[in-house]
């Protein structure tokens, strides 16, 4: 059963709740006999998002049950609204796990804006100043820590469905891998690594390990992957800043998969060099003549490099190689290069057609907002939940329609499942997490 399975399931599961009739609950979820009575009712007052609610729960006995067990067994009617054991309602969890991921706030500010909405306080009376504020048995005192309580909870059911987790999606066999490096309590350092499909932006279940360094890390992140329904045979090339582990993993373990080196991470080992370089050029000038030497030189410089990084063939770049080799400062560039030539000219290959030439660094973008790289959780147990959770939010989240000034989408109005080919339909993430 994968992701988007489950999510249909407790969805089901929530309807059948709510639509169950006074005959239905008189059948006992223990025995499946209707020889029960009414067991008398108690009162809960959850907070809604509406403000604190009664509800009137009935409670029944089953005679069955009794007779076998020698004492009175009960059982109370359940509710697709109510959270047993929770002074919240389900609604209220559902909010502040999706305004934690969605709104990419901390913890803190969750809990005040949840807060402030259920009871009617706090930044409540910024929006409404002339209401009444109400009085001290009447606030809501929703803390940080019960949020993040949600959250952890939320991970160890997305833990649960990782073996098969993405059983049945679609993948191009082009993916990308990064790490991002988060210091947990007692100044612990742990890295966070991802591998996203290239063309559908879909994330499968990240890892956290000590250092990226070790092949053994890169190993993890790959049978977590293939426990979730990636088929490794299937994969042809990976793009990644060029990590020693997992260059180490793949001529170990996936010798077919070609491995393209990031540009942007190549265009920073060049940028001292590049200053150098640009530096020689102004000579014995000083003052402006010496900042317009060194910057015509810079921009001949950087134009010759592009004609390599940018190059269409590895003919075309070979050619662009021999001319910035051959300018009076370009030979320490021309060298640099000419060690990752190959490894950055993968992506024009009609094997790996798809493949990103960058490595996914965007998916840190929001990651980065939401979990304050680490600090919120404490341990890497808790870090690699709240970072599943993360995931699979993504892959559930369509992207927006319009583009923005600077920021155009591939695939907008569709989620990375939908662009697979395994569109959710209307259920969502918190379904799958099982909120």
């Amino acid at each position: 059963m994968n992701i988007i399975e489950r999510a249909k399931a407790f969805a089901k599961s929530l309807q059948e709740v709510a639509d169950r009739s006074v005959w239905d609950w008189r059948r006992c979820p223990k025995c499946g006999d209707t020889d029960t009575a009414k067991y008398g009712t108690y009162t809960c007052q959850p907070w809604c998002l509406d403000g604190r609610r009664a509800f009137v729960v009935q409670r029944h006995k089953c005679n069955r049950c009794s007779r076998q067990a020698g004492k009175s067994v009960t059982y109370s009617e359940g509710s697709a609204l109510r959270v047993r054991g929770s002074w919240y309602a389900r609604e209220v969890h559902r909010l502040s796990v999706d305004h934690w991921l969605h709104g990419r706030s901390s913890l803190r500010r969750t809990a005040e804006f949840v807060r402030s909405l259920l009871g009617r306080q706090e930044r409540w009376q910024l929006w409404r100043p002339l209401e009444a504020r109400p009085n001290d048995r009447a606030q809501c005192h929703l803390g940080a820590s019960t949020v993040h309580r949600w959250l952890d909870g939320a991970g160890r059911v997305g833990k649960q469905t990782i073996q098969q987790q993405l059983e049945g999606v679609a993948s191009s066999g082009q993916v990308g891998t990064d790490g991002l490096w988060a210091v947990l309590r007692g100044r612990a350092k742990r890295v966070v690594l991802v591998l996203v499909d290239s063309v559908t932006g879909l994330i499968w279940p990240p890892v956290v390990v000590e250092g990226e360094d070790s092949s053994d890390s890169w190993a993890s992140l790959f049978e977590l992957a293939e426990r979730a329904g990636l088929d490794p045979d299937l994969l042809r090339g990976i793009a990644s800043d060029g990590a020693r582990g997992l260059i180490g993993y793949l001529n170990r373990a996936l010798e077919w998969v070609n491995h393209q080196r990031c540009v942007l991470h190549i265009w920073q080992n060049l940028a001292g060099e590049l200053a150098r370089r640009s530096s020689e050029a102004t000579g014995g000038l000083v003052g402006a003549a010496a900042k317009a030497a060194r910057e015509q030189a810079r921009r001949e410089l950087v134009s010759l490099v592009h004609g390599v990084v940018d190059a269409h063939s590895t003919a075309e770049a070979e050619v662009a190689l021999a001319k910035l080799a051959a300018h009076d400062l370009g030979a320490g560039l021309a060298q640099m290069l000419s060690e990752h030539l190959d490894a950055l000219l993968v992506y024009v290959l009609a094997y790996n057609r798809g493949l990103a030439r960058v490595a996914p660094e965007w998916v840190w973008r929001d990651f980065r907002l939401r979990v304050s790289r680490g600090r919120n959780h404490g341990s890497d147990v808790r870090l690699e939940r709240a970072s599943l959770v993360w995931a699979i939010y993504h892959n559930f989240t369509p992207a927006q329609w319009r583009s923005e000034r600077k920021q155009h989408y591939r695939w907008p109005g569709q989620s990375p499942l939908e662009v697979a080919g395994a569109s959710p339909g209307q259920v969502s993430y918190l379904d799958a997490l099982g909120v």
